[in-house]
């Protein structure tokens, strides 16, 4: 480096060292508009002369007499300057600037008939999963009923699997949904209470959980309610109140309390909590049966069964056929799928004492639009088939039944489904509840509805030994006398004969068939008093 440069290097050092650590001079007038000293901090020269160089501002290593001032976005056309050998290199300098931002065409109109309408889904009423949920809610509370092989399957040519229901602590199905239902209840109306008006199986599940859930129930009965259903209630445990004479007038009476107390009336209904309750006989019976070809369910009452039932069952295999079964009094499914509408005026009067206030109920919109669509076929049976399907349990299957229990056995007894022969059938035995007097007189009906008791009368004369000889006829046909009716005096004009009445008991058709051909030939007026 030569000496000019050194100097030069020197000053400047010299220069920058007292302007940073010594205070500012006070500028002249003339200065203080001068820029170089507004922006002091950009000045790359010294500004003062040092040793025998009187120099003027340096900008840029030039001395010149006017500064050139270096504003910051400048500073890129500027290298950087090495003092040591006085040369300058120069660094490329990329600008970047911000992305460049891609505009997107508007998307083009369409008229409204270019697009397609996609239809929401329909909600289901009742689910699958509200069944499934419902079985593990209550099986700790409901127990898990047999499903066995029935000994009436050779009779009748098919394998019937009999899901007895009636099993359970207060004889009926309905258990099931009305549990659910009680644990379904916020925590607010189960400390209040519940309250029910109607002498049904229904009721009687509502006072035997609710008494076991510790949910305060009561019971409001007409006062023709018989002794022996009230003390099953107080059993329970539910508080029992009789009021009224007709089952209009406890309803009335049980709505009134229930507004005024704050409890909640429960009644019979087709709500999905109650159905899917229900429903869990179809999940047991399709674990119980591998294999099933066919479901035969009683429908009466609300119908909630069969349409719960039939739920489950589609689900697991839609192939099984789900078969429903209705008294010939009263066929409101029938009468509902004709007019393809839930009836609301049943102009039918069934044997109320065989299957209780059915002329009350009604067909419900949703279990019958679930009964339309997963239900395969809905029959009726006459009450002289129930009545004989009831003899049937007690003989051999050793369990009485009430006739809407037995209403499924009766349609494969009276042959209306000959469809099903030879396959694998499950029949629902939903309840058990009936008043031992009414058992009896059905048990009897049954019997001659069977062909397996006969009544006749028959003339006899008055010689000695005629009715020994009449007592000894019967003694060879093997059957027995039941009972006997000796009238002296029933007939002006036979001034010497008498009439006998006779009921005797076979044991099947057949021997009633000999029985009745050995007297028609032996007597030829008697008379045949069966039905």
């Amino acid at each position: 480096m030569n000496f000019a440069a050194q100097l030069f290097y020197s000053s400047y050092l010299s220069e920058r060292l007292e302007r940073l650590y010594s205070p500012r001079p006070a500028l002249k007038a003339s200065e203080e508009n001068d820029p170089f000293w507004q922006r002091e901090e950009l000045h790359l020269g010294p500004g003062q002369s040092v040793g025998p160089y009187k120099c003027c501002r340096v900008s840029n290593g030039n001395t010149t007499r006017r500064s050139t001032l270096i504003e910051p976005e400048r500073l890129k056309d500027f290298g950087e300057e090495e003092l040591i050998n006085g040369d300058v290199t120069f660094h490329d300098t990329k600008v970047t600037g911000a992305p460049e931002i891609m505009l997107v065409e508007p998307p083009k109109t369409r008229r409204l008939s270019e697009f397609r309408m996609v239809p929401r889904p329909v909600p289901q009423y009742l689910r699958f999963e509200d069944i499934s949920a419902a079985a593990f809610r209550i099986q700790m509370g409901i127990q898990k009923t047999p499903c066995t092989y029935s000994r009436l399957s050779k009779q009748y040519g098919m394998e019937i699997y009999l899901k007895k229901e009636h099993l359970h602590y207060t004889g009926s199905v309905k258990e099931r949904g009305v549990l659910y239902l009680l644990t379904s209840l916020t925590q607010e109306q189960q400390r209040k209470g519940v309250i029910v008006a109607t002498d049904c199986n229904f009721s009687m599940a509502v006072a035997h959980h609710a008494v076991e859930m510790k949910i305060p129930v009561f019971v409001i009965m007409p006062s023709c309610c018989s002794s022996p259903r009230l003390r099953i209630y107080r059993d329970y445990g539910a508080m029992v109140i009789s009021y009224g004479s007709t089952g209009h007038d406890s309803q009335n009476h049980a709505c009134h309390l229930a507004k005024e107390n704050g409890y909640l009336y429960l009644e019979e209904e087709e709500s999905s909590v109650y159905l899917a309750g229900l429903g869990t006989v179809g999940m047991e019976i399709y674990e119980q049966v591998p294999k099933v070809d066919a479901v035969v369910i009683p429908a009466a009452g609300q119908y909630s069964l069969l349409a719960g039932t039939a739920a489950a069952i589609k689900h697991l295999n839609s192939r099984i056929l789900v078969i429903g079964i209705e008294p010939e009094g009263f066929p409101l499914l029938l009468q509902s799928l004709k007019t393809d509408g839930p009836v609301k005026d049943m102009h039918s009067y069934p044997n109320k004492k065989l299957y209780g206030d059915l002329m009350e109920r009604s067909l419900g919109v949703n279990t019958f639009h679930l009964a339309k669509k997963l239900v395969d076929k809905v029959i009726s049976v006459s009450e002289e088939n129930s009545l004989v399907a009831m003899l049937r349990f007690q003989e051999f299957e050793r369990s009485t039944v009430d006739t809407e229990g037995a209403m499924g056995l009766a349609a494969i007894l009276a042959g209306q489904l000959p469809e099903l022969r030879g396959k694998k059938v499950a029949v629902v035995v939903t309840s058990a509840n009936m008043e031992l007097e009414l058992v009896r007189q059905c048990v009897d009906r049954a019997l001659v509805l069977d062909d397996r008791v006969s009544k006749f009368s028959v003339q006899l004369g008055e010689w000695p030994g005629d009715m020994a000889k009449l007592l000894d006829v019967l003694s060879r046909e093997d059957v027995r006398l039941l009972d006997v009716c000796h009238r002296r005096h029933s007939n002006k004009s036979d001034l010497f004969k008498a009439k006998v009445e006779c009921v005797v008991e076979t044991r099947d058709k057949t021997q009633s068939a000999q029985m009745r051909k050995t007297l028609g030939e032996r007597y030829p007026s008697i008379c045949w008093l069966d039905r």
